[in-house]
């Protein structure tokens, strides 16, 4: 009797396993991870969004429930040539079902256009362009973390209504560098501020003195960094050296992540204030996730990006389940179709032009003395509900948006 149930037991788990891998191409779903896993954003993104996404797989159950899920992962460099050398051989020989994270607008925007072609997903954590849900939105990419945009009105917005109204900006000259600006910019003169000046900088960049020199003397109030990772860091080292913030301007870094905050200590970056939609501090899921994520991480807590790749991992595998396919164009309009709900975001949704919404948190960097242990950083200054952290979905220009 007991050698018939174990034989039943194995027929039923061989049934659901075979009924689970009937429903994907090849039998296996393939996740591609791309970032920069050794430059400028390898501490934002890099192997650490690839240890995000087999978490999410873990704690999804692909295993038991019969799903085989494979995780690749790439190096861009940050040029949008590799990128799309990498994603073009992906989709075309190894049979990856979908792609994820992929910081450096420039790749991102590159990689959205191969997806669309191919009929493949992108799920975006690490760029920030509001362009992938505006005038070059696709119907298989979605924009899940943050963006140009919302940066622009979390950050810039509460500035300029403390005082903050005249500004400089010190810009990277690529398409992310451009949006940030761009999108802060006119957020400061819709707020009754002005803009003095603003000045392009390589990417990545290193000296930065010519280019703080042109802010300081431009007496704004406000320089904004439109820049992020190692260059948004060496800004702020150079301008301590520059006195420009003892001398009365403030530096607003438009894109900064909690791995900056780590890399510059709290005696540099304190006071500093911008705009984040995770915080591994925020309650008890983001910190019982964090203390899992953490020591597979090399004991670096995770950024808003880690934390995205997981989330959109995790809703991806949903989707997947419920429309019994890993066809790209349907599983985006499954996600966009389906609440989204997972420890880190909270509730949210996908819209119709691909943005993912749920809040976002105007953040302040703690003093020293404030700070009760690593990674104890911010302060959180003000929480921006879902529906207004994003911009509208009709003032895009997504062609997907009725």
């Amino acid at each position: 009797m007991a050698f018939k149930k174990t034989m039943l037991a194995a027929a039923v788990a061989a049934l659901v396993a075979g009924t689970a891998q009937a429903q994907v191409s090849d039998g296996v779903i393939r996740i591609g991870v791309m970032n920069d896993m050794s430059g400028l954003y390898a501490d934002i993104a890099g192997p650490g969004s690839a240890t995000a996404a087999r978490m999410a797989v873990e704690d999804f159950g692909a295993a038991k429930k019969g799903m085989k899920v494979e995780i690749l992962s790439a190096d861009h460099q940050n040029k949008p040539d590799i990128g799309s050398a990498v994603v073009q051989k992906w989709y075309d020989v190894d049979k990856v079902d979908a792609v994820f994270d992929v910081p450096t607008s420039s790749v991102a925007l590159a990689v959205s256009e191969i997806t669309r072609k191919k009929g493949k997903a992108f799920i975006v954590s690490g760029a920030a362009t509001a362009d992938l849900t505006g005038k070059a939105c696709s119907p298989n990419t979605i924009h899940w973390t943050y963006d140009t945009w919302m940066l622009a009105n979390g950050t810039g917005n509460a500035i300029v209504k403390t005082g903050g109204d005249s500004w400089f900006f010190l810009t990277a000259d690529y398409a992310f560098g451009h949006a940030l600006e761009r999108d802060t910019e006119a957020v400061v003169l819709k707020s009754g501020g002005k803009v003095l000046g603003k000045v392009r900088h390589p990417f990545p960049g290193t000296d930065f003195s010519s280019f703080l020199l042109q802010a300081q003397a431009s007496k704004a109030k406000i320089i904004g960094l439109a820049n992020a990772g190692g260059d948004t860091i060496n800004s702020i080292k150079q301008a301590a050296e520059f006195g420009i913030v003892k001398g009365g301007q403030s530096l607003a870094g438009m894109l900064v992540f909690i791995t900056d905050i780590h890399g510059l200590g709290l005696n540099t970056a304190q006071g500093l204030i911008f705009t984040e939609t995770f915080y591994w501090d925020l309650n008890d899921q983001t910190r019982a996730w964090t203390k899992r994520f953490a020591p597979a991480n090399g004991g670096r807590y995770p950024s808003m990006v880690q934390a995205g790749v997981y989330s959109a991992v995790l809703h991806y595998l949903k989707a997947i389940e419920a429309a019994k396919t890993d066809d790209g164009t349907k599983v985006i309009a499954k996600m966009k179709e389906l609440p989204t709900d997972d420890p880190l975001f909270g509730k949210g949704r996908v819209r119709q032009d691909g943005r993912k919404i749920h809040p976002a948190y105007l953040v302040e960097v703690k003093k020293p003395s404030e700070s009760k242990g690593p990674y104890d950083y911010y302060k959180i200054r003000a929480t921006i509900p879902a529906e207004q952290a994003f911009r509208p979905e009709k003032e895009g220009g997504c062609p997907l948006v009725k």
